[in-house]
Formats: C-alpha cells, structure tokens, sequence
C-alpha cells in the first residue's frame, strides 16, 4: 500500500515563493509518475504538474507553467513542488498523488491511485 504524505504548505504573500514535499512509502517509488494537484472549495480536484518515475520528464498546467519546477529524488522516495512568483490564485489544498499504472503518466487525477492528505497554501495579495 502507497502511503504519501505532504508538507509544506503555509500562509505567503503574493510573490513569494514556496516548496512543497510529499513523502512516499510502500510501493515501486522509482516507476510511478507523481503528480500534483489543488482543489478549491467547490471546485473540481485540478492539476498542476507530473513527473515521471525517471524524472525525465515533465508536464504542467498552463496557470503554473513557468513559475512551478516539479522534482523527485528518488533515493529519498521525495516528490518536490517548487513554486515561485505566487499569485492569490494559486490558493489551494495541495495534493501529491502516485499514478496506478507504472511507466504511466497522463493529467486526469482518476488515473492516480493513491493520494495524500493535502497541504494548504495560502496566498495573500
């Protein structure tokens, strides 16, 4: 059973800069495609990022392209967020989630499995 747990998440001011982390056990770290995504009251579970299990390869959301770096170190089993220049928009719960198939990577979060507890970020303008 994958476990994930984020941390991180904070109360910033717009402009600032953020680093989430989401910690994985059990399970084959090094072949899942981790993903992030935020949700906002009401509003659908949303992507943000993938990373694939080499860390080859990348994909972001439009809104976050350019400001947020996914990055995984796969010795310490650790996903990173690393998001700069927030906006008051990026306010959200912050999800990491493990993809169900190996070697497998897509934005749709019914194709991810396994997911943490969510971390709050909070941007003030």
């Amino acid at each position: 059973q994958v476990q994930l747990v984020e941390s991180g998440g904070g109360l910033v001011q717009a402009g600032d800069s953020l680093r989430l982390s989401c910690a994985a056990s059990g399970g084959t770290f090094s072949s899942s495609t981790m993903g992030w995504f935020r949700q906002t009251p009401g509003k659908e579970r949303e992507f943000v990022a993938y990373i694939t299990g080499s860390g080859r390869a990348t994909y972001y959301a439009d809104s976050v392209r350019g400001r947020f770096t996914i990055s995984r170190d796969n010795a310490k089993n650790t996903v990173y967020l690393h998001m700069n220049s927030l906006k008051a928009e990026d306010t959200a719960v912050y999800f990491c989630a493990a993809h169900v198939r190996p070697w497998s990577s897509s934005t749709a979060s019914t194709d991810y499995g396994y997911w943490g507890q969510g971390t709050q970020v909070i941007v003030s303008s």
